[in-house]
């Protein structure tokens, strides 16, 4: 990834990973050679948004997203500020797409043909769960590029999950559909490396796109749930892959096609991360960070997670996740698979603050 990609390159990956003659963000291969070439970095770009107005007192909210009119498959937290968080992702799409539109980020990045997935992390309720506010942000987005309700899918392991969320089910009925895997996994496994797994037909069969809506948290085991974790929520047995911190089942789920190609977008919901105690509640170790994490590379995502979450820790006198038994081994494994860098110089980190 710290090299100069030539349209060549981009062949080469293409047919190495089956996506064929368009990227992984559905633009052809050609348009993203020249961009990267234009360029020059090869760098695998996050867009860190902060707002230090995105939470706010619940009885001084000016913008809750009850009070929008936007699409909505839930609401959670009284507290988030929707036009602020609005904005915070507008202005997170159009970095890290490079456009100075919104629409035109949207659009670069889905079409309207597509059906999106928008995979979520609801295990464990409110607070420590994948904002429904952050999810209706992402499906505004997804209609400016021309993808309809009805092609729009947020969706998790169970049911009873989403909504202890403060997600709203709605299997079949008009608009977007939310609602859970519920055992529809695919007959056979997927085999791939130690990792075996049968995989959601919402992921395999449904979508053609992915964005993945992960929460920012630490596990106990692999040290941090973020993007890649999320994924233990689209296959039927994800205790089976909890041995040795995860490493390699993590990177090598990751590496699954309808994983790898599908996603085009990323955005971690790192309003109010957990820096201790996760993947469950332990509401001492929350904390307003208030932002969002934007790209498209999970490994170099994932790293600068568990960056923030290793600040945290340090800030607050909390050992390393390391030394607490949580290493993130998982991370350089999936860099050696090729799905992305956890080298900081092959990381372009565009950081942005929005003041209201």
């Amino acid at each position: 990834m710290g090299k100069k990609f030539t349209r060549r390159d981009f062949l080469k990956r293409a047919a190495a990973t089956g996506i064929g003659a368009y990227g992984a963000a559905g633009i052809p291969l050609e348009a993203l050679a020249a961009e990267a070439a234009k360029s020059g970095s090869g760098k695998s770009r996050v867009v860190a948004v902060k707002c230090l107005g995105v939470l706010v007192d619940p009885k001084k909210n000016p913008s809750k997203l009850a009070t929008t009119g936007m699409i909505s498959v839930g609401e959670a937290n009284p507290r988030i500020n929707q036009a602020v968080l609005n904005s915070m992702l507008a202005v997170g799409v159009k970095a890290f797409a490079g456009t100075s539109s919104e629409a035109a980020a949207w659009k670069k990045l889905f079409k309207p043909s597509d059906v999106v997935g928008i995979k979520v992390n609801t295990l464990f309720g409110k607070s420590v769960s994948t904002g429904p506010e952050v999810v209706a942000s992402v499906i505004a987005g997804l209609k400016l590029a021309g993808v309809s309700e009805e092609n729009i899918i947020v969706w998790d392991r169970r049911d009873r999950e989403m909504m202890k969320a403060g997600f709203r089910i709605n299997r079949d009925g008009p608009g977007v559909r939310c609602y859970g895997t519920e055992g529809d996994y695919e007959s056979q496994p997927t085999k791939i490396g130690k990792f075996s797994g049968k995989i959601s037909k919402i992921l395999t069969r449904k979508i053609t796109a992915l964005v993945n809506v992960p929460i920012l948290k630490t596990h106990g085991i692999p040290g941090i749930t973020c993007t890649m974790k999320n994924h233990y929520g689209s296959h039927n047995n994800p205790g089976d892959h909890h041995g040795n911190h995860c490493d390699p089942f993590l990177a090598e789920l990751n590496s699954v096609p309808a994983i790898r190609d599908k996603t085009r977008l990323i955005v971690v919901d790192a309003l109010r991360p957990l820096a201790n105690g996760g993947p469950g509640m332990k509401a001492e170790f929350l904390w307003d960070y208030q932002s969002l994490l934007i790209g498209s590379d999970p490994v170099a995502i994932d790293y600068q997670g568990w960056q923030i979450i290793e600040a945290r820790r340090k800030e607050i006198g909390l050992r390393t996740l390391a030394e607490a038994g949580g290493p993130t081994n998982f991370i350089a494994t999936a860099a050696s698979l090729r799905l992305g860098t956890n080298d900081p110089s092959k990381i372009e980190l565009v950081s942005k603050r929005i003041s209201v």
